[in-house]
């Protein structure tokens, strides 16, 4: 089942800034008792075994054990309720893994899946800031960071060699707003916390 996709993602998660999970390869603790993290995901373009899924997004929302190399997953994958059935079926198949690519990866972690639910999700990129509407369940905007002495329009800080399933190299940024209310029995408020965001291309 060839596959392709191309286009941009963040993340948020309740890691103060840089997340110890990203720059260790998943090895290194958490900040806190448990990583619970958010990828959000925009497809510019892409062709899933003929069915083009061009302009859909995607959410995956995972909660592991402090140290996420463990195992034990519990995630839960939410799909763009714009997307047709065919186009639900495609891109639930690259998400969760079972088509290969890099989300395969991180099917040996997974201990549970929560569920898989089809919501409106609103993905928008303007400059540094990128953000992400789960349905009523998840709100985050990330602001990519800047050092202060190069100005607003200085170069952004970035990740290079990094292990991770989106891409090797990420931006290093700090959530302006990261919510979630009743994700599976969670509810939170990590505003301030790390995030990342980089554009993403994938085949298999």
């Amino acid at each position: 089942m060839p596959w392709n996709l191309n286009g941009t993602y963040l993340e948020s998660c309740n890691c103060d800034v840089v997340c110890p999970c990203t720059t260790s390869g998943l090895t290194a603790p958490a900040d806190h008792e448990r990583c619970q993290v958010t990828f959000a995901f925009h497809v510019d373009s892409g062709n899933v075994d003929g069915t083009d899924v061009t302009g859909r997004n995607v959410a995956v929302f995972i909660d592991a054990p402090r140290v996420m190399a463990e195992g034990g997953w519990q995630v839960a994958l939410y799909l763009d309720a714009s997307a047709d059935d065919d186009q639900a079926e495609a891109l639930g198949k690259v998400f969760s893994g079972r088509a290969g690519g890099p989300m395969a990866a991180l099917t040996p972690l997974i201990g549970e899946v929560l569920g898989v639910q089809r919501v409106p999700i609103d993905y928008r990129d303007d400059g540094r800031r990128h953000s992400v509407r789960v349905g009523g369940a998840i709100d985050i905007e990330i602001e990519d960071q800047v050092a202060p002495q190069f100005g607003d329009d200085g170069p952004v800080m970035g990740l290079t060699g990094i292990f991770h399933p989106v891409s090797s190299t990420l931006t290093v940024a700090r959530s302006t707003r990261a919510t979630g209310d009743g994700v599976y029995g969670r509810s939170w408020d990590f505003s301030g916390g790390n995030g990342h965001s980089a554009p993403f291309t994938w085949s298999a």
